[in-house]
């Protein structure tokens, strides 16, 4: 809840501030280098979950500016029940990324949807869900991607926020190790994976984040999995709705797919993918790198939520609007200014 207090606070640091440039790698800025943006219309994908089975219907919408993304779970006894997605709207990371309230898990499954979105620069979606989780579709974000573009995204009139990195933040868990840095370029990630089995081993993946990137290189990228973990994971109730239709599936050998692999290293593409839908969990566009190292759902949210706890490791930046100069079209000012950061009053 915003308070006078904040207000105050916001305004003085954007009187205080010098602005600086963003440099041109940065996806983001790129794609709209001033203003916020939203979908230009609604469009509805069908499937089932992944682990439920079940079928279920994805809605995605217009919102305002500073709305961020909002899920909208229907079909609850005749009510609607919202959650921003947001890190502490975060309620389990056991094979997938849960978003839930005070009242319990909402939506499961949250992360490619959100992939997308960031992925292709969408600041601002209302994201409706009438089941427990976001169907899995072709085990990718291409299939959401495809409905993004068929809804278009469009520019709204409120300047664009990004979240700053402004010193490293580090989190070890076991043998898996995050951390995000600061970086000039935007959002970049280096991602590596390591899995003891011949046809996974070591894979390594570094990306700048933009729009026809995250097309081509990341989205297309499948959820996998060993058909030998299949009845344990049957017992548990999950992956009751995976099948060769949505998953990558490999024995000891083989990859038992009939059409094989998308990349030869689908399986680091898809954990990247991951990692950009679990980080969307910001609330905004991160300036920064990430670094993960034998990364999930569990360790992304762990370093996001490392970053929020520490006051002096973030500010929120916000972008210039777009110069209109005599006698030439729209030139984007490609800088940004510190608007607010954490409140460190506590």
């Amino acid at each position: 809840m915003k308070t006078r207090r904040d207000a105050v606070k916001r305004e003085a640091v954007k009187r205080n501030t010098v602005k600086r440039p963003l440099s041109s790698r940065n996806g983001p800025v790129r794609l709209n280098p001033g203003r916020q943006t939203t979908l230009g219309g609604q469009v509805t994908l069908s499937g089932i979950g992944v682990h439920s089975g079940k079928p279920v219907n994805l809605t995605l919408g217009p919102a305002d500016a500073d709305t961020g993304y909002v899920f909208i779970r229907t079909g609850l006894d005749g009510r609607d029940r919202e959650v921003r997605a947001e890190v502490n709207s975060v309620t389990a990371t056991d094979f997938a990324t849960v978003l839930g309230d005070r009242d319990g898990p909402l939506v499961s499954t949250a992360e490619h949807v959100l992939a997308s979105l960031r992925g292709l620069g969408v600041d601002n979606a209302l994201i409706e869900v009438d089941g427990t989780e976001v169907p899995i579709l072709d085990g990718s974000a291409a299939p959401i991607v495809a409905a993004i573009d068929q809804a278009g995204v469009v520019a709204l009139a409120a300047p664009r926020r990004f979240i700053e990195i402004l010193k490293p933040v580090r989190v070890v868990i076991g043998d898996s190790s995050g951390e995000l840095h600061p970086h000039a370029g935007g959002f970049r990630a280096e991602i590596e994976i390591v899995f003891d089995h011949p046809l996974i081993g070591r894979q390594q993946l570094a990306f700048d984040l933009e729009p026809a990137g995250f097309r081509r290189d990341i989205a297309r990228a499948r959820t996998f999995g060993n058909m030998n973990d299949v009845a344990r994971l049957w017992s548990a109730g999950y992956a009751l709705g995976a099948s060769f239709e949505n998953s990558v599936v490999f024995d000891d050998t083989r990859i038992l797919n009939t059409e094989g692999l998308r990349y030869a290293d689908e399986f680091v593409r898809h954990k990247a993918l991951d990692a950009v839908g679990d980080l969307a969990l910001a609330g905004l566009p991160i300036l920064g790198l990430y670094r993960s190292v034998r990364g999930g759902h569990r360790l992304n949210h762990a370093v996001l939520s490392a970053l929020m706890a520490d006051a002096s490791a973030w500010r929120v930046v916000e972008a210039e609007a777009p110069r209109r100069l005599r006698g030439h079209a729209d030139v984007a000012a490609g800088q940004v200014a510190p608007a607010y950061g954490p409140d460190r009053s506590a």
